[in-house]
């Protein structure tokens, strides 16, 4: 999966470099957030449950200013309750932090909708929506790493090293959700123009 990682450089620094010239409030976070890597989405996600201490999923502004600030998000606070009252559908002050999240993905196409779901169903042997080291056996070769070859790390840890891909980057428990999948193809797939280009590399690298 070598190509992953070269993905994910190239789009943090287009994300950079669109930064410069962006002015809407959504795009600006968006970018802030994809300069950090495939990741950097789930990221901030955490950010704000780590701060949801009676777990309602729901954000005031304060929470939602300091949610931003903890995770290093540079934003004022006047473009900060611009984009609050954006998400703020109803008017009564909270904000859903899902549907936040959600809407800070890169728009997708159903046609890369669909080759992610495949690869993750291809990941999932046992079909219980969460893909874990066992899953991997037989389905990603962990010989061909390396770090196996030389010695270094074990089969196991090759797999752990692959999770971690796709785990939350502050919250790594070695299972990987179908949202969690794709919420790291979202951010490769802001770096890859075409459809026909990224359900290439998705099935090359899934041989799917």
């Amino acid at each position: 999966m070598a190509g992953t990682a070269r993905h994910d450089r190239e789009m943090a620094m287009q994300a950079k470099k669109n930064l410069s010239n962006c002015t809407d409030p959504i795009e600006k976070l968006r970018l802030q957030c994809l300069s950090r890597g495939s990741a950097g989405i789930k990221g901030l996600g955490r950010a704000f449950r780590i701060m949801d201490d009676d777990g309602s999923k729901n954000l005031d502004f304060k929470e939602f200013l300091k949610g931003l600030h903890d995770y290093g998000l540079v934003i004022g606070k006047e473009e900060a309750e611009a984009l609050f009252s954006q998400f703020d559908k109803n008017g009564n002050g909270t904000i859903d932090f899902d549907e936040f999240l959600v809407t800070l993905r890169p728009p997708m196409s159903n046609a890369r909708k669909d080759v992610i779901m495949q690869a993750f169903r291809k990941l999932d042997k046992t079909g219980d929506g969460i893909v874990t080291i066992e899953d991997l056996r037989g389905v990603y070769n962990a010989k061909h790493h390396p770090k196996y070859q030389n010695g270094e790390w074990t089969e196991d840890q090759v797999f752990r090293i692959f999770l971690d891909n796709f785990d939350s980057p502050y919250d790594k428990d070695g299972q990987v959700t179908a949202e969690e999948f794709t919420n790291y193809y979202t951010g490769v797939s802001a770096s890859v123009d075409t459809d026909v280009y990224f359900i290439t590399m998705m099935k090359n690298a899934w041989k799917l």
